[in-house]
């Protein structure tokens, strides 16, 4: 799935030049936490987040307690002095591993998207990937999610598919993830059935062993 398939388009931007207080008007008005600042071409400068405007402003037991004209200063500090410039930027033609992995690795909250002339073109966010992986595993249907452990060998995947299609039980979707054990794989089917007792049982009675998703490490 590339990410110009789930990025936001219609992107709530900053000038260089703005202050604190149209940042964090802003950030109200729209609901947001990433603001990418641009210039007058579009191109993509750096980004401001709540958490810069937070870093920059007094802790909130302090601010009670300074005057108004001191409160003031700070709010006419510019988005260009407390904004992010080396940011992560990601392509339209990225995938949706490819922003996966960089959220891991680099444990921010959104990456703005751009084109090849550095024109900002959208920002997708960890939300908007949730969003795509509950629509991609079929989540927002009822259903419930199985944990079967097999061997790591070809054919396993083929035989629990045709004991649940056997069953007349449809998929929401199937992952594959890694076992403690090298020679083993653990797979999570998530069917669109609440059901499944008669399956469970035919699935131990074929040799498999399974495991309740929540105890999974």
């Amino acid at each position: 799935m590339f990410i110009s398939k789930l990025m936001t388009r219609q992107v709530v931007t900053i000038e260089l030049g703005a202050d604190m207080r149209r940042a964090q008007e802003k950030m109200s008005k729209y609901d947001c936490r990433h603001l990418p600042v641009v210039d007058e071409n579009n191109h993509l400068i750096g980004m401001v987040t709540d958490r810069d405007l937070r870093s920059a402003m007094p802790s909130n037991l302090l601010f009670e307690y300074i005057s108004q004209e001191e409160k003031e200063k700070f709010f006419r500090i510019k988005v260009k002095d407390v904004m992010t410039k080396d940011l992560i930027a990601i392509s339209p033609l990225d995938t949706l591993q490819d922003a996966l992995l960089l959220l891991q690795s680099k444990k921010i909250g959104a990456f703005p998207v751009v084109d090849e002339q550095n024109k900002l073109v959208g920002i997708i966010s960890v939300r908007d990937i949730l969003r795509e992986f509950i629509n991609v595993l079929g989540l927002d249907e009822p259903g419930t999610l199985l944990c079967i452990v097999v061997e790591n060998k070809i054919g396993q995947m083929k035989k629990i598919v045709d004991a649940i299609t056997e069953e007349n039980i449809s998929f929401g979707s199937v992952m594959v993830a890694r076992h403690w054990e090298e020679e083993k794989r653990a797979v999570f089917p998530y069917l669109l059935t609440q059901n499944i007792s008669p399956l469970k049982r035919k699935l131990k009675n074929m040799g498999y062993t399974l495991l309740d998703p929540k105890d999974w490490q």
